[in-house]
């Protein structure tokens, strides 16, 4: 971009995340700032609105009651369907509508501004010219500062928060340069009419043919990225839906058709970080998992050869899926790096497990893992078969004879359990309780362990029919 597009506007301190404010506009997805009192967050979506010269609706979704958006019921003369008395204020005619204050809205009306944001409908039916759904909200009261007061504000629901393309935090007076402090408190502006001659409007109109030309045939690397991506910070403990996924794609589409031009990494990274819905319902995303997950799905996405194969490897966040990977790796060198790299991962419980898994079809040659391969599952996977150690109590407790607390989590698990399955489960229970290894969710450790299982023998068996 040449120049601000937000500034002729009045708008001042965003230009961090200018790029995400246009490619919003570009996709026409939703888009939700979330920020302190009077940092400009509604200033910035009705000056939007005026620019664009838009239908525009204001709504506060603390007071708003459901009529004020669809008007008055009534029936037709047959009394055979239901109509709405139009004011001013509902919704209808809306192409761009705000919700203000969307976190302290009450249950009922947020379950109703669902269907307003994700799909542009109210009580089930379409809202034709609807094209931009923008948001507001203070911060959640998990996320507040000693002194923030915002009674009522809460995490947003997850899976509205969840709609919004974009959750994009707004910057507070301390973090606004000194030029832009000046422009801010400058008062000549108070009152003025948003008019920059058509400028946005004519962009926009260019950007969008363009980002339509794109979404029809979307780069590679735009697809690869977004897949790469989500499915490395699910394993960084930040989830992404299959919708989030495809969502980051259509947003790093959006900034393409602004840029003119392929994205560079700053690009990728900067619509990653303001894609990710968690800050809206309280959850604050790690600085390092971010990053680490863009890292490597950058670099994997451009990758060739043996090292894509393994950026993939890599980012496939389910034992399971790493094990049918492994059954296509190109060579036995590539499948024993893979190996290894996978038993480097942070979390020993899965590290454990799926060397158990693999540890059969490959020393009975099932598996094309070189020598020093076989010897890296066998070190982990002997530990499991043959395991020794005691169990000891690390909890404070007031009764005899209790148990450690893990194995009756683990009994729950077991004791649905039968023949080949519960034993396999019991051994790597056992395994986790010796090596102090606390499973979040036993049950699903277990399930996915034995998909595991049952991938390798399947892929096993495969191998020796082939051969």
């Amino acid at each position: 971009m040449p120049h601000s597009y937000l500034a002729p506007l009045g708008v001042y301190g965003f230009e961090p995340v200018e790029p995400v404010i246009l490619a919003a506009l570009v996709t026409e997805d939703p888009l939700l700032l979330v920020g302190p009192c009077g940092t400009g967050k509604t200033y910035l979506l009705n000056s939007l609105s005026e620019a664009l010269g838009l239908e525009h609706r204001h709504y506060n979704a603390s007071l708003i009651a459901f009529d004020d958006l669809v008007g008055f019921p009534f029936p037709d003369d047959e009394r055979s369907s239901v109509h709405y008395l139009e004011t001013p204020a509902t919704v209808w005619g809306a192409e761009s509508v705000l919700v203000d204050e969307i976190n302290r809205c009450r249950p009922e009306h947020q379950n109703r501004l669902f269907s307003l944001v994700h799909e542009r409908r109210i009580q089930g039916l379409k809202l034709e010219r609807l094209r931009f759904r923008w948001a507001a909200m203070n911060p959640a009261s998990l996320d507040q500062r000693p002194g923030d007061s915002y009674s009522g504000a809460e995490p947003l629901d997850m899976a509205l928060a969840d709609r919004f393309a974009f959750i994009v935090d707004v910057a507070d007076w301390a973090d606004l340069s000194d030029e832009d402090q000046a422009l801010v408190a400058d008062p000549r502006g108070d009152g003025r009419v948003s008019d920059d001659g058509g400028a946005l409007a004519a962009a926009l109109g260019a950007w969008r043919r363009r980002y339509e030309a794109l979404l029809s045939d979307p780069p590679e690397y735009v697809v690869g990225y977004a897949r790469r991506v989500a499915g490395l910070l699910g394993q960084s403990g930040l989830r992404i839906s299959p919708r989030r996924a495809r969502q980051i794609a259509r947003s790093l589409l959006g900034l393409s058709a602004v840029r003119g031009a392929e994205l560079g990494e700053d690009d990728a990274r900067l619509i990653l970080r303001w894609s990710l819905p968690h800050r809206a319902w309280g959850q604050q995303p790690a600085e390092e998992a971010l990053h680490g997950a863009h890292r490597i799905a950058w670099d994997a996405t451009f990758a060739d050869g043996r090292e894509k194969w393994l950026h993939d490897f890599l980012s496939d966040p389910r034992m399971s899926g790493r094990a049918r990977r492994l059954f296509r790796a190109p060579d036995a060198d590539t499948c024993a790096i893979a190996v290894a790299r996978a038993l480097a991962g942070p979390n020993r419980a899965d590290n454990a497990a799926f060397a158990f898994a693999l540890y059969p079809a490959a020393v009975e040659g099932r598996l094309a893992i070189t020598r020093e391969g076989l010897t890296d599952l066998a070190r982990l996977a002997k530990e499991v078969l043959h395991v020794n150690g005691t169990i000891t109590w690390q909890e404070p407790h007031q009764w005899k004879d209790t148990t450690h607390p893990e194995l009756v989590r683990h009994a729950q698990v077991t004791g649905k359990l039968r023949g080949g399955r519960k034993e396999r489960a019991i051994q790597i229970f056992h395994w986790c309780l010796v090596r102090e290894h606390v499973l979040p969710d036993p049950a699903a450790f277990e399930n996915e362990f034995n998909e595991t299982v049952k991938t390798v023998r399947s892929h096993a068996e495969s191998r020796r029919v082939a051969a």
